[in-house]
């Protein structure tokens, strides 16, 4: 078999290692702007808690003293940047946005580079990874698609990813060679950071590990110190002393309906995928043990038990199912068999990477600013949420805020609590009596007295809502977004 033309095989490598080189300049330039959506401003109320107290900072949303599963290690070394620097939130989640892309993207590398030494092989992978899904725009926390990675750079789910491939790579080097005790025990240690960085990012670690250890077939000799590792990291997660960590595997029923949706439109939203899939056949049949192929069923175990029990939130469990087909279809490009095969494989790669990268077209607005895109991409932008920073004069750290749902997903961002959390809290036993409350306040046919005992029961000192009120007790102060109006509660 002739080889292809140096000049041939050098474009076939610059390519792809120049459009993953945009794709990151993109990224840097998104977390310059860091688009407020989703679960941001949990993230930016975690940090804001632990930098008013690193060993006791409660909940993060509401003004009562529980655990919560997001002072994750990660959360901690931010809150201490935070504590230390006197920077404010937004810009350490901007460092960590930075040190969770860089992390991901070498960790992809060197994944990428256990599974094949082609050059072109970790650029090919990364932009799989963001641009091979479907023609339906999908974001997720967790999910590696351009749109939801510039929605979630700064969450701790990018970290733990980035934190899962390193993993994955060091385990495949480990069981390659004759590492010592030392490594499998750090191994374990890393094992325990990710599951309590971002647990259902853990749980696609564990899958990915499990697949790298049965791929590799480890003999008795190697047996002990896995064991070992994993030990050390149960340890630690029984030993972190934020929240209880094995306390979450009772508290997922009420998680169930928001994850739902991870089983709705699957051929729109991961259609592309498909072909990944066709990549894992072939890798199956030139090796039963394949580390992608073994990946991607244990992947797809796990979500289909989800849906067929009715445990939706196990539907987080799908990158487990997309990381390994997505790899594969780019090892494919590099690796099939002749160069006639390899170059109609690349052309195939690159019709669905140019699809999605049109469905995600939008994402350009996160960096650029809408009125800078073409009229046919500027229709693809979903604008971020506008923040509550306009209440922030008045409203001071730690002040009680009565608002509903959306607001409340961003206002404790800058401080303040709210009644009742903008999202579920499975360590917080008196959430729906909160939710009700909130709801209750704000119905119309409530009267003033029972808005005003709902006030003191809570130590409300400002209303945020539409439009005026008619209460005695409360004095417009201020006047933002979306016809909203902060009022402060007068005693």
């Amino acid at each position: 078999m002739r080889a292809a033309p140096p000049s041939a095989a050098s474009a076939g490598r610059a390519l792809p290692q120049a459009a993953a080189a945009l794709v990151l300049v993109l990224m840097l330039l998104v977390i310059v702007r860091l688009p407020w959506a989703g679960d941001l401003g949990m993230h930016a109320a975690t940090v804001q808690r632990l930098r008013h107290d690193l060993l006791h900072p409660g909940n993060p949303l509401v003004d009562v003293d529980t655990p919560s599963p997001y002072y994750s290690p990660w959360m901690l070394v931010l809150g201490c940047v935070a504590k230390v620097t006197g920077l404010s939130v937004f810009v350490v989640l901007r460092i960590g946005a930075l040190a969770g892309l860089a992390l991901l993207v070498s960790g992809v590398w060197r994944y990428v580079r256990t599974l094949s030494a082609h050059r072109a092989a970790p650029a090919l992978a990364i932009l799989c990874l963001v641009f091979l899904w479907g023609p339906v725009l999908f974001s997720w926390s967790g999910f590696l698609g351009l749109n939801s990675l510039a929605l979630t750079v700064s969450y701790p789910s990018v970290f733990a990813l980035g934190l899962s491939f390193h993993l994955w790579a060091w385990l495949a080097r480990a069981l390659r060679g004759e590492a010592d005790w030392g490594v499998w025990l750090r191994l374990g240690l890393l094992w325990g950071v990710v599951l309590l960085c971002h647990q259902f990012t853990g749980v696609v670690a564990s899958l990915g590990a499990l697949a790298v250890v049965i791929s590799a077939r480890p003999g008795r000799a190697v047996l002990p110190r896995l064991g070992a590792a994993l030990l050390l990291g149960v340890v630690l997660l029984a030993l972190w002393p934020y929240y209880d960590f094995f306390a979450l595997f009772s508290a997922g029923s009420g998680l169930e309906a928001i994850h739902r949706p991870l089983y709705e439109h699957l051929a729109g939203r991961f259609g592309l995928v498909l072909l990944g899939v066709v990549a894992l056949a072939l890798r199956l049949r030139r090796d039963r043990r394949d580390p992608l192929v073994l990946f991607f069923l244990l992947g797809v175990l796990v979500f289909a038990a989800g849906g067929v029990t009715g445990h939706y939130s196990w539907g987080r469990a799908l990158p487990a199912v997309l990381i390994p087909a997505q790899l594969a279809a780019a090892l494919e490009t590099v690796s099939a068999g002749g160069r006639a095969v390899r170059t109609g494989w690349a052309c195939v790669l690159g019709a669905a990477l140019a699809v999605g990268a049109w469905t995600q077209a939008g994402t350009l607005g996160y960096a650029l600013g809408r009125d800078a895109l073409p009229p046919a991409v500027a229709v693809k932008y979903r604008p971020p949420w506008v923040g509550y920073q306009w209440i922030t004069p008045w409203v001071g750290y730690g002040d009680v805020v009565m608002a509903r749902t959306l607001p409340s997903r961003q206002i404790p961002a800058y401080g303040p609590y709210t009644v009742a959390p903008g999202y579920p809290d499975v360590f917080l036993p008196d959430q729906g009596r909160r939710d009700a409350a909130v709801a209750r306040y704000f119905a119309a046919g409530t009267s003033a007295d029972g808005r005003w005992a709902m006030v003191r029961e809570y130590g409300v000192r400002w209303v945020v809502t539409k439009g005026a009120s008619t209460d005695p007790w409360l004095r417009r102060v201020a006047a933002g977004p979306g016809d909203q109006v902060l009022y402060e509660v007068r005693r």
